[in-house]
Protein backbone atom coordinates (compact mmCIF):
# COMPACT_ATOMS: atom_id res chain seq x y z
CA UNK A 1 0.00 0.00 0.00
CA UNK A 2 0.84 3.70 -1.01
CA UNK A 3 0.33 6.61 0.47
CA UNK A 4 1.37 9.98 -0.43
CA UNK A 5 0.81 12.98 2.21
CA UNK A 6 0.58 16.85 1.23
CA UNK A 7 0.60 19.28 3.79
CA UNK A 8 -0.55 21.94 0.87
CA UNK A 9 -3.39 19.77 0.45
CA UNK A 10 -7.35 21.13 1.41
CA UNK A 11 -8.07 17.73 2.98
CA UNK A 12 -7.03 16.47 6.28
CA UNK A 13 -4.83 14.06 6.46
CA UNK A 14 -7.25 11.47 7.82
CA UNK A 15 -9.64 12.28 5.07
CA UNK A 16 -6.15 12.07 2.49
CA UNK A 17 -5.43 8.25 3.89
CA UNK A 18 -8.58 7.67 3.69
CA UNK A 19 -9.53 8.64 -0.29
CA UNK A 20 -5.90 6.75 -1.20
CA UNK A 21 -7.05 3.69 0.45
CA UNK A 22 -10.44 3.54 -1.28
CA UNK A 23 -8.80 4.53 -4.70
CA UNK A 24 -6.61 1.96 -4.05
CA UNK A 25 -9.16 -0.83 -3.37
CA UNK A 26 -11.31 -0.12 -6.15
CA UNK A 27 -9.04 -0.10 -8.36
CA UNK A 28 -8.03 -3.49 -7.69
CA UNK A 29 -4.49 -2.10 -6.46
CA UNK A 30 -5.30 -3.59 -3.07
CA UNK A 31 -7.25 -7.01 -3.15
CA UNK A 32 -9.95 -8.55 -1.13
CA UNK A 33 -8.78 -10.33 2.09
CA UNK A 34 -5.70 -8.68 1.50
CA UNK A 35 -4.87 -7.36 5.27
CA UNK A 36 -3.63 -3.55 5.58
CA UNK A 37 -0.81 -2.35 7.63
CA UNK A 38 -1.86 -2.06 11.59
CA UNK A 39 -2.89 1.17 12.66
CA UNK A 40 0.51 1.49 14.67
CA UNK A 41 2.63 0.50 11.72
CA UNK A 42 0.68 2.91 9.32
CA UNK A 43 0.79 5.80 11.90
CA UNK A 44 4.70 4.98 11.97
CA UNK A 45 5.76 5.22 8.41
CA UNK A 46 3.88 8.25 7.56
CA UNK A 47 5.15 9.63 10.73
CA UNK A 48 1.76 11.12 12.10
CA UNK A 49 -0.73 10.16 14.81
CA UNK A 50 -2.17 7.18 15.71
CA UNK A 51 -5.88 8.47 16.44
CA UNK A 52 -5.54 10.05 12.82
CA UNK A 53 -5.20 6.74 11.01
CA UNK A 54 -7.46 5.48 13.40
CA UNK A 55 -10.09 7.87 12.43
CA UNK A 56 -8.86 7.21 8.80
CA UNK A 57 -9.63 3.17 8.94
CA UNK A 58 -12.83 3.66 11.29
CA UNK A 59 -14.50 5.79 8.38
CA UNK A 60 -13.07 3.27 5.66
CA UNK A 61 -15.09 0.04 8.03
CA UNK A 62 -18.11 2.43 8.23
CA UNK A 63 -18.17 2.77 4.58
CA UNK A 64 -17.56 -0.21 3.90
CA UNK A 65 -14.37 -0.74 1.89
CA UNK A 66 -12.64 -2.67 4.84
CA UNK A 67 -13.51 -4.60 8.30
CA UNK A 68 -11.86 -5.04 11.44
CA UNK A 69 -11.13 -8.98 12.58
CA UNK A 70 -10.64 -9.13 16.42
CA UNK A 71 -7.02 -9.59 17.46
CA UNK A 72 -6.29 -9.96 13.43
CA UNK A 73 -6.12 -6.51 12.08
CA UNK A 74 -8.13 -4.75 9.28
CA UNK A 75 -8.68 -6.28 5.78
CA UNK A 76 -10.38 -5.41 2.70
CA UNK A 77 -13.82 -6.27 2.28
CA UNK A 78 -14.73 -8.77 -0.14
CA UNK A 79 -16.04 -7.47 -2.98
CA UNK A 80 -19.01 -9.48 -3.14
CA UNK A 81 -19.90 -7.88 -0.12
CA UNK A 82 -23.33 -6.11 -0.25
CA UNK A 83 -21.58 -2.56 1.36
CA UNK A 84 -18.82 -2.80 -1.34
CA UNK A 85 -21.21 -3.60 -4.10
CA UNK A 86 -22.98 -0.70 -3.02
CA UNK A 87 -19.89 1.74 -3.03
CA UNK A 88 -18.84 0.05 -6.30
CA UNK A 89 -22.22 1.13 -8.16
CA UNK A 90 -22.07 4.35 -6.47
CA UNK A 91 -18.80 4.70 -8.33
CA UNK A 92 -20.23 3.82 -11.89
CA UNK A 93 -23.32 6.06 -11.13
CA UNK A 94 -20.94 9.18 -10.68
CA UNK A 95 -19.17 8.15 -14.10
CA UNK A 96 -21.76 7.48 -16.02
CA UNK A 97 -22.84 11.09 -14.66
CA UNK A 98 -20.23 12.82 -16.24
CA UNK A 99 -21.02 10.82 -19.25
CA UNK A 100 -24.40 11.78 -19.41
CA UNK A 101 -23.27 15.16 -18.96
CA UNK A 102 -20.60 15.09 -21.50
CA UNK A 103 -22.91 13.41 -24.30
CA UNK A 104 -25.64 16.38 -23.64
CA UNK A 105 -22.65 18.59 -24.88
CA UNK A 106 -22.11 16.39 -27.74
CA UNK A 107 -25.87 16.61 -28.67
CA UNK A 108 -26.20 12.61 -28.70
CA UNK A 109 -29.30 11.28 -28.22
CA UNK A 110 -30.05 8.66 -25.44
CA UNK A 111 -30.67 5.71 -28.08
CA UNK A 112 -26.63 6.79 -29.49
CA UNK A 113 -25.74 7.00 -25.51
CA UNK A 114 -26.80 3.64 -24.83
CA UNK A 115 -25.75 2.15 -28.13
CA UNK A 116 -21.97 3.34 -27.26
CA UNK A 117 -22.59 1.85 -23.56
CA UNK A 118 -23.30 -1.35 -25.00
CA UNK A 119 -20.50 -1.63 -27.45
CA UNK A 120 -17.74 -0.50 -24.93
CA UNK A 121 -19.33 -3.13 -22.72
CA UNK A 122 -18.46 -5.56 -25.55
CA UNK A 123 -14.94 -4.30 -26.30
CA UNK A 124 -14.27 -5.17 -22.67
CA UNK A 125 -15.82 -8.01 -22.38
CA UNK A 126 -13.72 -9.22 -25.05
Amino acid sequence: MHIVLSNSSELPIYEQIKEQIKTQILSGELHEDEMLPSLRQLARDLKISVLTTTRAYNELEEEGYITSRQGKGFYVMPSGSELMREQLIKEVEQHLNHAIAAAHRASMSSDELASLLKLLQEVSDE
